[in-house]
């Protein structure tokens, strides 16, 4: 009896996940494609504009995830979220187990700026999104510094996944130093995100129709904030060991195995 019940419920969350990701990239077309590109036009002062459309990502994300939750496909918790409000010119960073991770923090957060593929401007629904709402391109190194330090220095909050890619089952724990590099150069303060999931969905090898037996369920913690000035040496040789040694820090906060 208990089986069938979960078996009828996977069934059910299986119509509703793809339901649901069509509601998602119907939204997602409409506003790109029409809305985001009118901000560009009607609103010149780059400032408003990356406010009103950081917010109006924002609300869009709480009504696919209020979709998600009253159609049973997941659920979800945010602690500590008004931390976050005390984060102007600050770098979050989060662990990234599963591909909701994204929608689920920026959804909370107050403005939210991102770093993007270089290839998503060549994309005519994506390069109206990126200039609207002020999200960074990682076309040069140095260039992608310069633009972080500015974002940063204005107040702005940038939300970084260190790991560069959704995390691998089975595969270490291991960080890239991007995030490290910026927050050091740029002397920006670091808020770190856990993200948990009770389940294996939305994982780097598992598909949208691969749901799981029983529903998952996000714990997303907003945790302590570093003070970058723990980590930094006055001296330029230093850079390059204050980056490695932050990395690795920050590995020990945000791998899911690791012992806190």
């Amino acid at each position: 009896m208990k089986y069938s019940f979960l078996f009828l419920n996977r069934c059910w969350r299986l119509l509703m996940t793809g339901f649901s990701f069509c509601v998602f990239g119907l939204g997602a077309l409409l506003l790109s494609t029409f809305f985001f590109n009118l901000l560009n036009c009607v609103i010149r002062d780059d400032k408003k504009r990356h406010e009103l459309t950081q917010k109006s990502i924002r609300y869009s994300f709480k009504l696919f995830l209020l979709l998600t939750k009253i159609t049973g496909v997941l659920d979800y918790h945010i602690s500590n979220i008004e931390k976050l409000s005390e984060d102007d010119g600050c770098l979050v960073v989060a662990n990234h187990p599963n591909l909701l991770d994204y929608v689920l923090i920026t959804s909370v957060m107050p403005k939210c700026t991102c770093i993007v593929k270089n290839a998503l401007l060549n994309n005519f629904f994506m390069k109206g999104v990126i200039k609207a709402a002020g999200y960074i391109p990682n076309n040069d190194p140095e260039q992608l510094l310069k633009d972080c330090h500015h974002c940063l220095a204005k107040g702005d909050m940038i939300l970084v996944f260190p790991e560069g890619t959704r995390t691998v089952e089975g595969e270490p724990f291991k960080l890239q130093r991007g995030a490290a590099n910026i927050a050091i150069r740029s002397r920006a303060d670091i808020r770190i995100v856990s993200i948990f999931c009770s389940e294996v969905f939305l994982t780097k090898n598992k598909k949208w129709y691969h749901v799981p037996l029983r529903k998952p369920v996000f714990n997303i913690e907003v945790g302590r904030k570093l003070s970058i000035n723990s980590f930094i040496h006055e001296d330029a040789a230093s850079l390059a060991i204050d980056v490695r040694k932050l990395t690795g820090y920050l590995t020990g906060l945000l791998d899911p195995s690791a012992e806190k």
